[in-house]
């Protein structure tokens, strides 16, 4: 008889320490969504972000390449931007020592004055940076592995979804503030043993949720279900978007998610860990050229009022459920045969998680 595959003790949801582990360890290790390329048009163009207690920033050169740099200049630690904007090269506001969009130092005040000065052994620190159909990702490991090793098959099944991705802009970036640990609401996303019951309108208006199934490729965990009935269907899935009635999930460890609905309408999920107890998620939604559509519109809308909404009270409610003393972890539901009822995918994710700070 195969052994029962019991959840994660509560104490990987709740307790502060194993947090500080993730973020010293977990956060520095993975791949990480840093923005969208477009962000980036011209040489030049930056934006700053934080990750993992760094902050970090991105940045155009002149030969096209989009590279990350830790965000802090050689000469004193000063950082060296914030926000975003463009430049002609990058200048410390502490003492103007001066990068060039490479990295390199390229001038600073009075270096002549000082023996041995040697511009060219200086440079900001680089982080690995690969970006993705578009999407920009960073990786604090220097040794780690590309991301196409990391989610097989990922990048050119996304492409057969999406053959127009090298068009697509923002079009909306939604802000969800969700009072849970990241790795309860990554759960949540990650499993449709609860769709039907919890999520009626997508349930019945986006995907048939007998034909749901997870699996994992690497470290990716690849959601595929059928749409419903074309006449049951929440919108026109043929309205200005090449034909596809398939729904399609690529969640790549730890913590984006990429998502195709039916009619080929991209949009993404990206969880920020705050604290134990605190996630804020990004939801994406994305247009040819970042002009508004209205299909896509309706759809974040219906998301918004809908999916999101339902799971803000579900992944709450069990963030206060972990910390009762009441809990103890029961069995997961891995049925052999995988599908819509199983938590297979679940027990993958909990292996990860528990590998992440051991």
């Amino acid at each position: 008889m195969t052994a029962l595959v019991r959840s994660l003790d509560a104490h990987f949801y709740t307790d502060p320490v194993v947090f500080a582990s993730e973020k010293s360890g977990l956060l520095a290790r993975t791949w990480q969504f840093a923005g969208h390329a477009s962000q980036l048009q011209a040489p030049g163009d930056y934006f700053a972000f934080e990750l993992a207690d760094e902050s970090l920033f991105c940045i155009k050169g002149r030969d096209g390449v989009i590279r990350t740099f830790y965000n802090v200049c050689q000469h004193r630690a000063h950082q060296l931007v914030t926000g975003e904007g463009s430049t002609r090269v990058v200048v410390c506001p502490y003492h103007a020592w001066t990068y060039e969009l490479t990295g390199g130092l390229r001038a600073a005040p009075n270096a002549k004055a000082v023996p041995g000065f040697d511009a060219s052994k200086i440079c900001l620190t680089e982080v690995r940076t690969e970006v993705f159909l578009g999407f920009i990702f960073v990786n604090l490991d220097p040794d780690a592995k590309p991301m196409d090793e990391w989610f097989p098959g990922a990048r050119a099944e996304i492409e057969e979804f999406v053959p127009h991705w090298a068009d697509l802009k923002p079009l909306e970036w939604v802000e969800i503030p969700e009072n849970c640990n990241w790795k309860v609401s990554v759960e949540n996303y990650s499993e449709c043993y609860h769709c039907s019951l919890n999520h009626p309108t997508f349930s019945t208006g986006v995907i048939r949720p007998e034909t749901y199934d997870i699996q994992p490729q690497g470290y990716c965990l690849r959601h595929r279900t059928e749409c419903n009935d074309l006449g049951q269907m929440t919108y026109d899935i043929e309205s200005g978007h090449p034909n596809n009635d398939r729904y399609s999930s690529w969640f790549l460890w730890p913590m984006f998610s990429f998502q195709v609905y039916p009619g080929n309408v991209l949009n993404t999920y990206h969880w920020r860990a705050i604290d134990a107890d605190h996630v804020v998620v990004w939801r994406g939604w994305y247009s040819v050229g970042g002009y508004d559509d209205e299909t896509v519109r309706r759809l974040a809308q219906q998301d918004r009022a809908t999916t999101v909404e339902e799971d803000i009270h579900l992944v709450e409610s069990v963030q206060r459920g972990l910390k009762s003393r009441g809990y103890v972890p029961g069995p997961l539901v891995v049925d052999p045969v995988c599908g819509v009822n199983s938590e297979h995918s679940i027990m993958h994710l909990q292996r990860w998680m528990r590998e992440a700070v051991e």
